[in-house]
């Protein structure tokens, strides 16, 4: 019998109420992530990535709503839930790691009380545990003397230390889901690598599943199992890293890789991707991307693609997969618009 997922979230619309309209900025996201495995979800700011990780801790800004659909995290149904189930959910099963951790860290507390405010709000540990837990969380991220750098303050930290510690803060509890919103940005690659490779280990030790939030297709490649290509707060593709990496079906997620400097693109100039992303206060009736792609038909400004199924891995919503279809039938429609496949 086929495992449930761990998280099943099923055409997710998440909304911002603004004096200037609503502002869709999810709309109509559905995946699975399961036991143990790492979800990469890409795109450009703006895209939703984001906001559908907030939508599931359901800690939106105040003007932030979840207008419709369903996140069930084993078999627990979020949506609609009182901030009391979410009091138990955020730590103890879904923690984040957020963008900055400069800004993340509060500058006028030590990280060992930080840690520790979060071991106590999140257990029934006594303070002598907490504090115990949170060196062994620090030695556990590779922090070098633990019991001495517990009493510093964040500025006394390097940047990828004080991201070590945030990891180290979302893992504190031992969570079923760590999601990673940008946990490299503003480092230099090699801690960057240090941080990714800390976090892979720590994946397989500890059997979490992953979402990794990223612009970085190295950082996709590198990590994630299966990846969600998001653009204008909606899923164009998904499948397998490997599915998405050498045989992309959507316009938007060709762009993405063309834009890649690789050793071959070496003293030529990069092929970035024209034109700015979509208004989310004016939706387009047809495919949100059109504007932007060079080979979109006159259909593709007129009405949205559905789902298609290149195969059992990987999905993309393009009508250039339609005209493929129609050309040598070998791509069907998904016929069950994100649910279950």
């Amino acid at each position: 019998m086929e495992q449930e997922p761990l998280l099943k979230v099923r055409d997710l619309h998440t909304s911002f109420f603004t004096p200037a309209g609503e502002v869709k900025a999810v709309n109509g996201v559905s995946f699975n992530l399961d036991r143990g495995k790492v979800l990469g979800i890409v795109g450009e700011s703006g895209s939703g990535k984001s906001v559908t990780a907030y939508s599931i801790m359901q800690i939106l800004a105040s003007t932030g709503k979840i207008v419709s659909g369903s996140i069930k995290l084993d078999g627990q149904e979020l949506v609609g839930a009182d901030e009391s189930v979410m009091k138990t959910v955020r730590g103890n099963k879904v923690s984040i790691i957020f963008q900055d951790p400069m800004t993340s860290l509060n500058p006028t507390y030590t990280i060992g009380h930080q840690l520790m405010e979060a071991i106590l709000l999140h257990t029934d540990r006594t303070k002598a545990q907490a504090r115990e837990r949170a060196i062994e969380m620090l030695r556990l991220v590779n922090v070098n003397e633990p019991e001495k750098r517990i009493k510093q303050y964040p500025f006394e930290f390097s940047g990828g230390m004080r991201q070590r510690v945030m990891i180290a803060m979302a893992l504190a509890c031992e969570p079923d889901i760590l999601i990673a919103d940008e946990p490299t940005t503003a480092l230099d690659v090699t801690i960057q690598a240090q941080i990714l490779e800390l976090m892979k280990s720590l994946q397989e030790e500890l059997g979490m599943a992953i979402i990794m939030i990223t612009h970085d297709l190295g950082v996709v490649a590198q990590m994630c199992d299966e990846v969600i290509v998001m653009y204008a707060g909606s899923i164009c593709e998904q499948g397998t890293a490997e599915e998405i990496f050498y045989n992309p079906k959507h316009e938007y997620t060709k762009g993405l890789m063309r834009s890649i400097p690789t050793a071959d693109t070496a003293g030529s100039k990069l092929q970035p991707i024209t034109g700015t992303p979509i208004d989310l206060l004016n939706m387009p009736e047809g495919c949100p991307f059109a504007p932007r792609c060079n080979n979109a038909m006159k259909i593709c400004l007129r009405q949205r693609c559905e789902r298609m199924r290149i195969n059992d891995e990987h999905f993309a919503a393009c009508w250039m997969n339609v005209k493929e279809a129609i050309e040598n039938g070998t791509i069907v429609p998904d016929g069950k618009g994100g649910e279950d496949a």
